[in-house]
């Protein structure tokens, strides 16, 4: 443990309403999945909401505390104890009843718990309401997953944001050994919603029907997506469903450029996956994905003509395709989750400090 933080005995105590389910693929769990299993054993002690088979990092752990989630009474439950525990952190609060509570109970109380807001979409007259709203508010400290959010937060709410970025595992995402001759396949993984726009990857895939699209996730827009492609005869476009992580890497290495035309987010993981795994990305530049190397690893655009321009580019190029293909492997790098998970471990023990000092 850090010397002037916590006495060399004592745990740092970090609650989050984060599930450990294995199979739980929210992007938020899977943040905290991968914080969690990282973080040392001898320094922490984390508790975590669980519904049925925890993940197996997370289940191996010592000191680390899963609650079950019951038919009934799971947030009355889970405030008793954090206010007969008092943790030393409440970290990365959502909007349910339990964050609610959770901040009346800091609001009217002396309870010394740090609330560390971790703030993950681009906030806005939409997003940045209601308990998102008291969340940054309220926070101790809040912290975005990449420049462009910290700015959206400062801008909505006057409040300085630590940037920490969510990273990517390469034990499950990296390029194959070779990049073979062959047919070229356009990937777009994802969650189909009208923000995300996969139906202009069909129009895509009409432009280029000898180009294999393929598009991984589900969602409120699949059946429309599903519908115009059988409309309009895309016999190259494939709807892969939900895929596990490990699937999703090896889709990825199967693939040639990912395509992700989605207008409103905050900073997708999706895109340092497929950097990982040597994918040149062609996304829009609204959000300004530090993931993204505008024209070395990919290509952020501003306008669907640039889009479909740039997309031209990268299946005519493959001089141009294996160039910015090496250029994204070397830049995942730098958003590795063994490192990540050192920045939070670090973070959690400057909040313990503050604790300590009162």
């Amino acid at each position: 443990m850090a010397a002037g933080t916590r006495e060399s005995s004592r745990l740092i105590t970090v609650f989050t309403p984060s599930w450990a389910d294995e199979d739980n693929t929210n992007a938020q769990n899977l943040t905290v999945k991968e914080i969690v299993a990282r973080l040392p054993e001898d320094r922490f002690h984390v508790g975590m909401i669980c519904g049925s088979k925890p993940d197996a990092r997370i289940a191996l752990r010592k000191n680390t505390r899963l609650f079950r989630n019951l038919k009934h009474g799971n947030t009355v439950r889970l405030l008793r104890s954090l206010v007969f525990s008092r943790p030393d952190i409440y970290f990365f609060p959502r909007l349910g009843p339990l964050d609610h509570m959770f901040f009346n109970l800091k609001r009217y109380t002396p309870l010394r718990t740090k609330l560390l807001t971790y703030i993950v979409m681009e906030m806005n007259e939409r997003t940045g309401a209601g308990l998102i709203q008291r969340a940054v508010g309220e926070a101790d400290w809040v912290f975005a997953n990449s420049i462009h959010v910290a700015e959206s937060v400062k801008q909505r709410f006057g409040r300085e944001a630590e940037v920490v970025y969510d990273g990517v595992d390469h034990g499950l995402f990296f390029p194959p050994k070779d990049r073979e001759d062959r047919a070229i396949v356009v990937l777009y993984a994802g969650s189909f919603q009208a923000r995300k726009r996969v139906e202009s990857i069909i129009e895509q895939a009409i432009r280029h029907p000898h180009v294999e699209f393929r598009l991984a996730g589900k969602g409120e827009t699949e059946r429309e997506c599903r519908a115009l492609s059988e409309r309009r005869g895309c016999g190259n476009v494939k709807f892969l469903g939900h895929l596990s992580h490990a699937e999703l890497g090896t889709e990825m290495r199967a693939s040639d450029v990912f395509l992700f035309p989605s207008v409103l987010e905050g900073h997708p993981q999706v895109l340092i996956q497929a950097a990982a795994c040597g994918l040149p990305c062609v996304a829009m530049g609204v959000y300004r994905p530090d993931y993204v190397v505008d024209g070395e690893s990919g290509f952020l655009v501003r306008s669907d003509q640039e889009l479909s321009e740039r997309l031209d580019l990268l299946l005519a190029n493959r001089d141009v395709r294996l160039s910015m293909s090496a250029a994204a492997e070397r830049h995942s790098w730098r958003f590795d989750w063994d490192r990540i998970a050192e920045q939070w471990a670090s973070i959690f023990e400057r909040a313990s400090a503050g604790i300590a000092k009162q």
